[in-house]
């Protein structure tokens, strides 16, 4: 099934049916991201083609995401480590290649799906709270919030690609 995007090729072992299109999107960013950025070289991975966010910030931007929103879906504040993270997604760092970032992408992905794993789905509906601000939410709002954000900058990072080649 090469070249089949990931959400139809079926459920993904042991994530509830609900949550199966949170995997699905995470799983099918995650391919594309390793598709699209490999032979990226430290120059292309921080371009900014057209004053357009580079490819280095998706990459931490989208780790990021991913990691806050499932803090807030777990009903817990960010940490110091957390917000540290934030305020360094923006910033160039030529010590940074393509292959850690996707690695440590990767790793986040990973993470989740074994969070997701672990979600009763008679719990979605639950509030929540986003950001210092707590505006309020429930889990499944959250949860699909990580999925859509990160394949929102997935679209971007890919006209990206275009653009730097």
């Amino acid at each position: 099934m090469e070249n089949v995007e990931v959400w139809i090729r079926g459920p993904i072992a042991g994530i509830p049916d609900l949550l199966q299109p949170v995997a699905h999107a995470l799983l099918q960013a995650e391919e594309d991201i390793v598709k699209y950025t490999a032979q990226l070289s430290s120059e292309q991975l921080w371009a900014r083609p057209c004053g357009n966010a580079s490819i280095g910030f998706h990459l931490l931007h989208i780790r990021g995401v991913i990691d806050r929103m499932f803090t807030y879906a777990a009903d817990k504040s960010l940490s110091a480590e957390q917000f540290d993270y934030l305020q360094q997604e923006g910033v160039v760092d030529m010590e940074l290649n393509v292959a850690t970032l996707v690695e440590n992408l990767q790793l986040q992905i990973e993470q989740v799906l074994q969070r997701l794993s672990e979600i009763d789905p008679a719990t979605l509906t639950e509030q929540r709270f986003l950001g210092r601000k707590r505006i309020p939410t429930t889990l499944i709002g959250l949860l699909f919030h990580a999925a859509e954000h990160a394949q929102r900058h997935v679209g971007q990072l890919l006209v990206t690609v275009r653009c730097v080649k």
